[in-house]
């Protein structure tokens, strides 16, 4: 009891404010970068419309990401907001998810590029589908550690918790499943992977709970 006491005043001697400030400004610049590797059409003359029709792998790469990202940054907001303090080793597992998250406008390229091409695609979307899995990896790793070393804030209860690890772990099953399935339809597979990042991002669960209980009531 001592020991874990004493690992619990060790884990609240960082704060998470610095990491949370740098964590936004990575997930800020790598949203960013997603939007200029779309390119402005040349030569197109007066079919404009045609060329940057021509351009819609670039702009679902586009989207994808962004939402990924997204959802990304959305989950690890939640996951720090629910820490009381930091240590070392959640630092260095942070960091290691901002460098995936930073890695990802690569994939991107290569999915713009590529889909459309029959053997090329298949690289990049598998390529781009392990990238996501890895930052799926990454964030349930920052909170099963968080959760474990006794980070989480002791106002919440347990219920709280099993729901956000619940929330996070669902993302890992499908992210497998969809890397699967883009080795024979890699472009089912990138709207597959836009399909969960707006579940993760969107409170779907939350509204369909509201819903039935609004119904309940009348």
């Amino acid at each position: 009891m001592a020991d874990k006491q004493n690992d619990g005043t060790k884990a609240r001697a960082l704060r998470t404010g610095r990491m949370e400030a740098f964590s936004d400004g990575v997930f800020a610049i790598a949203i960013t970068l997603l939007v200029l590797e779309i390119g402005v059409p040349e030569g197109s003359g007066d079919d404009l419309w045609g060329a940057l029709l021509d351009q819609w792998s670039s702009y679902l790469a586009y989207l994808v990401s962004f939402a990924t990202i997204g959802a990304v940054w959305f989950a690890h907001t939640v996951i720090t907001e629910a820490l009381s303090g930091a240590t070392s080793v959640l630092i260095r597992v942070n960091l290691l998810l901002l460098l995936v998250v930073a890695f990802l406008p690569f994939p991107t390229v290569l999915l713009s590029e590529y889909v459309g091409e029959p053997d090329a695609e298949r690289i990049a979307v598998t390529v781009y589908g392990l990238n996501l899995l890895l930052a799926s990896v990454l964030v349930s790793t920052l909170w099963r550690y968080a959760n474990r070393a006794g980070l989480v804030r002791e106002d919440l209860t347990d219920r709280e918790v099993r729901a956000l690890s619940s929330r996070l772990t669902p993302s890992l099953v499908s992210y497998a499943v969809v890397i699967v399935l883009g080795i024979f339809l890699p472009v089912v597979a990138v709207l597959g992977y836009l399909l969960i990042a707006i579940y993760l991002l969107l409170p779907l669960r939350e509204l369909l709970r509201q819903y039935i209980h609004s119904g309940q009531e009348r």
